[in-house]
């Protein structure tokens, strides 16, 4: 593998000194992009596009040709892991993920196979060697998975959803059922990101997407508890170098000090939390990842310089944080909009990191 030539990234979610604040984004190879859009039609589909991996490797290195960019993220979906346990997913125009099959019963979920990720899933596989090939060592690669509960929401669900009715009905009146897809979520989630890590991915992300919908104690028994499982048995050394691990908890910062338990080396951030607050409350134990609203991104240039600046001092000087967006940014946004958020990242962000200032 070719000796990576900007980790910025990587040091900086371990913690160690950089030049300037690393920045990437949730989604950066997306809609907002009309290159991306063109991929897409030329794939047919959005699980086509997923499934080719010279055009997921294609599309994952579109916001790279336009933005200095501090990582790359893996072109894939959160959901590809129940759509390998047969489920059957599918998308809908306008209305989202769809799937043929869902959990409801004891004896669906007693029913659900655990996959072979290297077979089962080796689409993803490839498309992680091909973008690591491609990147040629320009900037590390984020492999990544949807947290288990994240997932089981989707599979009970049947889709997306508002009040999340069927899950957590499952959770309070058949608690041992979701308990058991939960933890065959959790070994299924542990080899797919091992398998991403042997393939070439040089740090992962969980994202823990309807983690903010449950309350205190059920969010430590159905999602934090399996992200832990998850994290102590992931490939922590590759390569010669610590493969960094992120928890992302969207609507999550009131349970920052409990997220530090699971072992991570970094945890994401909405834009609901203050930057400033969380780094204290997290006293130097794991980097931040975040956390600016992706509504910014509509705003004039002044005013997303502003926001930025304003984000920087919140976290105030030192090391350990990865600037990124509260959440994927929007398909609507202007794509020169961006631009100005990542060039001022890197421009504003240098004197928190002089150590003569």
């Amino acid at each position: 593998m070719a000796e990576l030539k900007n980790d910025r990234f990587l040091r900086a979610l371990l913690r160690e000194p950089v030049d300037v604040t690393p920045v990437w984004m949730m989604r950066q190879a997306g809609r907002y992009l009309p290159e991306y859009k063109a991929t897409r039609a030329r794939a047919g589909d959005f699980l086509s596009l997923c499934k080719n991996r010279e055009l997921a490797c294609e599309v994952t290195l579109q916001p790279l040709e336009r933005y200095d960019l501090d990582a790359a993220i893996l072109f894939s979906d959160i959901l590809t892991i129940p759509d390998a346990m047969g489920l059957g997913l599918y998308f809908e125009e306008g209305e989202g993920p769809r799937f043929r099959k869902v959990m409801r019963t004891e004896a669906d979920v007693a029913a659900l196979p655990i996959p072979d990720v290297a077979s089962d899933l080796d689409y993803v596989m490839a498309a992680v060697t091909e973008i690591r090939s491609a990147l040629g060592g320009r900037v590390p690669l984020i492999g990544f998975s949807g947290s288990p509960w994240t997932l089981a929401t989707y599979m009970v669900e049947g889709g997306s959803s508002k009040d999340f009715r069927h899950i957590k009905q499952m959770m309070y009146a058949t608690p041992e059922v979701l308990h058991e897809l939960l933890d065959k979520l959790a070994q299924t989630v542990t080899a797919y990101l091992n398998e991403q890590i042997r393939s070439g991915a040089q740090a992962v992300q969980i994202f823990d997407t309807w983690g903010g919908v449950l309350s205190g104690p059920m969010y430590r028994e159905f999602s934090l508890k399996y992200m832990s499982q998850i994290v102590s048995g992931l490939i922590r050394e590759h390569e010669g170098r610590r493969v960094p691990v992120i928890l992302f908890t969207k609507n999550g910062g009131q349970w920052l000090e409990t997220m530090l338990e699971a072992g991570a080396d970094a945890l994401g951030l909405d834009w609901t939390t203050d930057l400033g607050d969380a780094r204290r409350r997290v006293g130097g134990q794991v980097a931040l990842q975040g956390n600016m609203d992706p509504s910014v991104l509509y705003a004039p240039p002044a005013r997303i310089r502003a926001e930025v600046a304003d984000l920087l001092a919140r976290y105030g000087a030192g090391n350990g944080h990865v600037f990124n967006l509260g959440h994927g940014i929007h398909q609507f946004v202007d794509p020169e909009h961006a631009g100005v958020f990542i060039e001022a990242v890197h421009e504003l962000s240098a004197k928190y990191h002089d150590e003569k200032a």
